[in-house]
């Protein structure tokens, strides 16, 4: 079992917090003596503290710098695609 303490801040990492949960992107923007601030990516943007002692199931892979833009092109597009349809309504 590992812990949200072992995530370095700005990092991106592809974690499973529980045994059947789905696999989530996660960046940590900052951290404090005991918790950290996390963006997670699902289906939208959830933002949160997390204790550094809070459980993940699974630390699947930190990104590196080039897997990271290329995801956050194709982040970026299906946002745009997502506001242009709600402009055409």
């Amino acid at each position: 079992m590992y812990s949200y303490g072992l995530l370095e801040p700005g990092c991106y990492y592809l974690v499973q917090e529980k045994t059947e949960s789905p696999i989530s992107l996660v960046k940590v923007t900052m951290e404090s003596d005991y918790c950290m601030y996390v963006f997670t990516y699902n289906d939208d943007l959830a933002t949160g503290w997390k204790r550094k002692s809070d459980s993940i199931h699974d630390i699947i892979e930190c990104l590196s710098d080039e897997a990271v833009e290329k995801w956050q092109k194709q982040y970026n597009n299906s946002e745009d695609a997502y506001y242009e349809e709600d402009e055409e309504e």
